[in-house]
Parts: C-alpha cells; structure tokens; sequence
C-alpha cells in the first residue's frame, strides 16, 4: 500500500510540472503565431450613388426674421409681446405715449378747416370781383364811368385770385402737416410686420425709448414656417454641388427622423475658419416640419450626386498618400508593386479608380509596406 501511494503521488507531482513548463513555454513566447496573411480586395466594377455630406444649421429665410422698433421716442405704455407668443401681420405689439400726437394731429385739422374756410372766402371775393370789373367794363363802354374805375376793378379781380391761389397753397401746406402728424401718431402703435413667434423681447412697459441713428427694437419676429438649411461644404466637393440637386439632413433633436430638400443657391463668397476653406449651400426644406425645427440646429446633410454606373472602385482603406502621391499596393506574383492611382467619386467605403489599375488586379488593404519588404517588393 506504501509503495502504490507513493507511485501515485509521483505521478500527480510529474503532471504538476509538465503543466507548468507548458505554461511557461507558451508565455515565454516558445510557440510563436504565424504571422496572417495581409487583407486584399480585387478591383471591380460598381455603381456609385456618390454623396457630399456637410454639417450646417437651420436658419430663418431671408425677410422671415424681423426686429420690429420704434420710429419715434417715448414711454411704452402697453408691451403685449411675450417671448414665445404666436403673433399675426399687423396685430398690436406694444404702443407709446400718444397724447402730444393726438394733440398735433387736432391742431393740424384745425388748420385744414381754417384754411379751406379762407378758400371759400377768397372764391366769394373773386366772384364779386369779377361781377364789379364786367360792371364797370360795361359802364366804360357807355362812357357811363372812367377808365380808371374800370382798371381798379381788373385790379381788385386780381388781387383776389392771388389771394385765393396762396390759400390753395396753405390748405395744401395744412393738409401736409395734417398727414405728417397722422402718421407719427400711428407710429405709437408698433405692429408685426410679418406672422410668427416672439423669439425675444429688448424692452418693458414704462420704460422711455429714444429713436435717434437707431430704431430701439422692442421685439424680434421670427416666422417658423420659413426655415432653411445653410450646409458648409468643403471646397474639395463644392464642384460637385448644383442647384437642384435633392438633399437630406438630420438634427440631432431628432436623430432618427430624416428631413429631405432641395439645394436652392451656393453662396460665390467663401467661409474661411481656421484656414479651412468652405462654402455655404442653401437648402429648401420640402419635408413638413411644423412645430419640430427651429433656427440655429445643428444639421447633419447629405447632398445626393447624380448616379454613375460600371465604375471601377476599390475599398478605400487601400488608398495611401505617401509624398504627394496617390498610391495602391497591388499584389503580383506575389510581390506588391505601389501604383500611382487617380481617383474619383467616393460611395460609403468605397471609392472611384480614374486610373492606374484594371478591372481585377489585386490591392492590399493593410499592412502594404511590411508586406512588400516580406515579399521582396518595393
């Protein structure tokens, strides 16, 4: 019994150290991997639905964003604008102190009255005028009356219709000055110029705004129902971008629902930030969009190109850019051989071959340069 004890338990001590040298020969690095074969793709023929993707944000058409101020100084009264409010074209948003317009515009009737009041008499004076003068007319002709009778009576016809033009004058004159004080009268009423909503009010009842250079604003409108995407896109792409291409975009308010477009203009004048020349496209929304997008979203575009069929095209994981080049690891024989490639449109993760290879041939994707020193390459 000794003896089988003791067997066994030299066995179990052997298997406890071939285990561990095992171990240990496999962390030491004693079996080595063989190294993988690098990834490659063929060069084939696709169709490509190119796209331009950009990043913009909506904003307010031109003419639908509108700060509404006030012509004239005074105290506000009444500010009926709340920040949010829906508001219609023409409704009362705040009114001024009014009671010196009133005051001028009853002044100014006054002088209407007083000066149509003055035609009247002028147009009697120069009838009766007219009346003496043919009177003593016929009298000289009878050798009834003097000639200098007669010539006084021309003259007096004449200062009457002098006096009746300048009447004529001052009630066109009072009339003016009427319609003046009318319409800064009207400028204590400020209304909407346009519908939409309240996006911010810059002043508060009883305040006292002064209109000097500058209308003081009271409120900015913005009507909601007019938005539009303004896209930046590299200028790598613009040549590609024409008006009337379709277009989509998503905000990240609502990441899974997309909005389609249409590109409407390309602004000539380009935008430089930090040395990163783009340009900004308009796009028309034509996905409703009530109550769900407001200006100054961040919005993820993509503009569709127009489809190109049979292109040659390769992922583009195998493209490299080594000292100004375009280069493709192509694989013969064997051996990698780098190409000088031009390329074209870019469809998701694949791109166009202009030129440099042929339908078939064999291209690295990873790995090119360790590749081609194991295989005797360049």
């Amino acid at each position: 019994m000794k003896k089988k004890t003791t067997r066994v338990l030299a066995i179990a001590v052997l298997l406890i150290c071939v285990s561990a040298g095992v171990v240990w020969w496999h962390r030491s690095g004693g079996a080595k991997d063989k190294p993988a074969a690098p990834a490659t793709a063929r060069v084939i023929r696709r169709d490509f639905s190119s796209s331009v993707l950009a990043t913009g944000a909506v904003k307010s058409q031109v003419g639908s964003e509108v700060k509404v101020g006030a012509r004239i100084s005074g105290k506000v009264i009444r500010l009926l604008a709340n920040i949010g409010d829906p508001v219609k074209k023409d409704q009362v948003i705040a009114e001024l102190e009014k009671e010196d317009l009133v005051a001028a515009v009853e002044r100014y009737r006054a002088e209407v009255s007083v000066a149509e009041a003055k035609i009247a008499d002028g147009q009697a004076r120069l009838k009766l005028a007219g009346l003496q003068y043919q009177r003593q007319k016929k009298l000289v002709a009878g050798s009834l009356t003097s000639q200098d009778a007669m010539d006084n009576a021309a003259k007096e016809r004449e200062v009457n219709q002098a006096a009746l033009r300048l009447a004529q004058r001052q009630l066109e004159a009072a009339r003016a000055a009427l319609r003046e004080s009318q319409a800064r009268l009207s400028y204590a009423t400020i209304t909407a110029p346009i519908s939409g909503a309240i996006a911010s009010v810059s002043t508060q009842e009883g305040e006292t705004v002064a209109a000097a250079l500058n209308a003081p604003v009271f409120v900015t409108i913005i009507d909601l129902n007019r938005l539009q995407v303004d896209a930046f896109v590299d200028e790598v792409d613009i040549g590609k971008v024409h008006v009337g291409q379709n277009a989509a975009f998503t905000v990240d308010s609502f990441p899974a629902r997309e909005f389609e477009g249409k590109v409407v203009a390309i602004y000539p004048k380009a935008v430089i930030q930090e040395n990163v020349v783009n340009y900004d496209v308009v796009i028309e929304i034509t996905s409703p969009y009530d109550g769900l997008l407001k200006p100054d979203m961040t919005a993820s575009v993509t503009i569709m190109l127009e489809a190109r069929t049979g292109v040659l095209a390769i992922p583009m994981e195998a493209v490299k850019r080594e000292r100004g080049k375009t280069l493709v690891y192509v694989l013969v024989e064997g051996r990698t051989e780098p190409r000088e490639v031009k390329t074209g449109w870019k469809d998701g993760q694949w791109i166009e071959i202009a030129g440099g290879l042929e339908e078939g041939q064999t291209v690295l994707l990873t790995g090119a340069g360790q590749a081609g020193r194991n295989n005797g390459g360049v």
